[in-house]
């Protein structure tokens, strides 16, 4: 009698956020601005990321200048794309939290709410997951450039319902929260300083 094993490739999917962006040292909502000063030569992450089988980035300028930094031509991927802020795009928050502080407050608290006339929390969640859902069958390491709201929603879907046994600690990790009101969950980013 003979045992057959089928052996099953797994997805491995390293998310990583575009570099910083003036937008986001002003606190402003962002626009399809570049990296702020890119300090990298094209490549320059390619070693560490030398097993990629697919780069993949949103459409912006940011995500796709931050792709180049990992060395093989990055695919863009539609549904990578940031949140549509609507006519908040380029605004500062400081002032929202002004002239339209109920606003700003209804879309922080209702996932659904959308009064900057673009698309919701809750729309760019079933966007991702709908990405998230066609990578399964997709095996391999694939690395996706894009942007914070992006990441967020992947963690929220991969976290939802059964957090504790869908999170793997691994030794040494590191987790960072913070407190500011609220807890938050800070990710640490690459050392751009150590990449030159």
């Amino acid at each position: 009698m003979s045992i057959e094993c089928k052996t099953v490739q797994s997805t491995r999917l390293t998310l990583i956020c575009h570099a910083r962006t003036v937008a986001q040292k002003l606190s402003r909502f962002p626009t399809n601005e570049p990296v702020e000063n890119p300090p990298l030569a094209l490549g320059a992450f390619a070693a560490k990321f030398a097993s990629v089988n697919r780069l993949l980035c949103g459409p912006e300028l940011r995500t796709r200048q931050t792709a180049e930094w990992f060395g093989a031509a990055s695919q863009v991927d539609e549904a990578l794309r940031d949140c549509d802020l609507g006519r908040w795009h380029g605004q500062a928050i400081k002032d929202l939290q002004v002239r339209e502080a109920d606003a700003l407050q209804a879309w922080i608290d209702d996932p659904q709410a959308a009064p900057h006339g673009g698309e919701s929390v809750m729309q760019l969640s079933e966007r991702v997951a709908a990405w998230l859902t066609s990578l399964q069958g997709v095996p391999g390491h694939i690395v996706a450039v894009t942007h914070p709201f992006v990441i967020r929603a992947a963690l929220m879907q991969v976290l939802q319902g059964a957090a504790f046994n869908a999170i793997d600690v691994e030794p040494l990790s590191v987790v960072e929260l913070r407190f500011n009101g609220i807890w938050r969950l800070r990710l640490a980013g690459i050392d751009l300083a150590g990449a030159q």
